[in-house]
């Protein structure tokens, strides 16, 4: 399915539209006036030079920042609703000797139960669908500490992804990971995204596979600078200009 990005209406399609939305701290405007409007099946991907307010917007989109403006979720052919949002944070940094499996870590975080404790049959089940769903069955007794950057990245993922979100945001999910996981963890939300019809939102500083799987760049620093396909806004003088660029890339 292909939608206009800066269309103002959905026809009825899956989307999330963000209309004027500013953060302030105290009297200093950290995000001014931001619109941004996707469909759901699409990845969008949010850059910036540090201190832009790309992790800011993220925090406000969910519900951790208070706002001005609004964010609204419509599915497809039904009236506004409640955005289920799951979120990938920057990988964490487990300890190497830590002895907590990835299973352990599902089921402190889908059932709030301490680590070490037995879980069912049921449970493990679920788990292995879960890790299914981005391709890791093998990682589930793994111990974290052992995870290399891109599993941790898939395990994050599976559990971003349980219950089924809307939309899944990533905070900066190619930041540590080598090239050929660059790759792969972005084959991973291409399916994802076709499988699941979900919004997919994530920060980078990498722009080198934006163009190959991102419908659209948002380039902001405190507001919106540039907004469009990848290649054009790659390209833009607004680019080259927030990062310091003799010219275009």
């Amino acid at each position: 399915m292909t939608h206009n990005p800066h269309s103002g209406s959905c026809q009825g399609a899956c989307c999330l539209k963000i209309q004027d939305l500013s953060v302030t701290f105290g009297t200093d405007a950290v995000l001014e006036h931001v619109n941004l409007h996707m469909h759901c099946g699409q990845i969008v991907a949010l850059i910036g030079p540090n201190g832009a307010g790309k992790s800011t917007l993220i925090r406000a989109i969910l519900g951790e920042k208070p706002y001005t403006g609004t964010i609204t979720f419509s599915p497809a052919g039904g009236a506004p609703e409640k955005l289920r949002i799951g979120y990938v944070p920057q990988s964490p940094g487990f300890d190497p000797g830590d002895p907590i499996s990835v299973l352990d870590l599902f089921a402190c975080c889908l059932s709030r139960r301490p680590a070490f404790l037995p879980v069912g049959k049921a449970f493990r089940q679920r788990v292995l669908s879960c890790l299914a769903r981005v391709h890791g069955e093998a990682l589930l007794h793994k111990r974290v500490g052992t995870l290399s950057g891109g599993e941790v990245q898939r395990v994050l993922l599976a559990l971003a992804l349980e219950p089924m979100p809307h939309m899944l945001i990533l905070d900066e999910p190619l930041s540590g990971v080598d090239v050929e996981g660059m790759t792969l963890l972005m084959d991973m939300l291409d399916e994802i995204r076709k499988t699941y019809d979900l919004s997919i939102l994530m920060t980078t500083h990498d722009f080198s596979l934006l163009e190959k799987y991102c419908d659209q760049v948002v380039l902001i620093q405190h507001q919106v600078v540039a907004q469009g396909a990848p290649k054009e806004v790659l390209s833009s003088p607004e680019f080259a200009r927030v990062f310091h660029m003799g010219g275009s890339i």
